[in-house]
């Protein structure tokens, strides 16, 4: 299909406050090994955006969020013709509803 996959704001601030946690608290390698694996669940998008299932929280919204898990991470995105956009990186182990405060 050829899609390409955009990163927001927020997505890219999540995931940069993902790897300083884990490479503050454990150790650089172990940082580099969780935002890598985001980043790489989120090339399977490239192909195919209707692979992860929709999110429920979200689903009053305007636009369909969808979501991959790699870990204990959601990664939030929705499709508008041939661009994916990551819109968050969630941690699942916060209150479910938090995922609300996405735009």
């Amino acid at each position: 299909m050829g899609l390409k996959v955009v990163w927001t704001d927020l997505a890219i601030e999540n995931l940069q406050l993902i790897y300083k946690y884990y490479r503050d608290e454990v150790n650089i390698a172990t940082a580099q090994k969780i935002a890598n694996a985001i980043v790489d669940k989120t090339i399977l998008l490239e192909t195919n955006a209707e692979i992860g299932q929709r999110e429920e929280l979200l689903k009053n919204r305007k636009k369909e969020f969808r979501y991959l898990i790699e870990g204990n991470y959601k990664v939030i995105y929705w499709k508008e013709l041939k661009v994916v956009f990551i819109a968050a990186v969630f941690d699942t182990r916060q209150n479910p509803k938090k995922i609300l405060k996405i735009k």
